[in-house]
């Protein structure tokens, strides 16, 4: 869950588009510096390159109060990126979905020597398994 924060808004007074790729990003960070390491993934905290990045805005994100929820899984395991899908949705109060965006990141580890794309793992892969949709 991520809470707008004032700087976030633009001209138009909603979340700016770039701030929506700083959302994703502070989502990607604890998945994958908090939970996947704690599963035995630690190459994946050392580091990962964005590769692709595409949202499809849906509504316009304005100041609030409460958080926006960030679902997300991972959609896609090759042998040298992984894809994380995302949906920003909320509750209306009436009990119906509202979807501000759906997006997903292309993303391809890194070997932390070479800076340069490596293969993931077996345990990266099998960490990464148990985020799938």
């Amino acid at each position: 869950m991520l809470k707008p924060r004032w700087s976030d808004l633009d001209a138009y007074n909603h979340v700016n588009n770039v701030t929506w790729l700083e959302y994703l990003q502070e989502a990607r960070v604890d998945m994958l510096f908090v939970h996947a390491p704690a599963r035995g993934a630690e190459g994946l905290a050392e580091g990962v390159l964005v590769v692709r990045a595409e949202i499809d805005y849906r509504r316009a994100m304005v100041f609030r109060q409460d958080p926006y929820p960030i679902e997300m899984w991972v959609s896609r395991i090759g042998g040298a990126s992984f894809t994380i899908s995302y949906e920003i949705v909320d509750d209306d109060g009436s009990g119906r979905r509202v979807v501000y965006g759906q997006a997903s990141t292309v993303l391809a580890p890194v070997d932390s020597d070479s800076g340069r794309p490596r293969r993931l793992h077996e345990i990266e892969r099998a960490v990464l398994g148990r985020f799938t949709d």
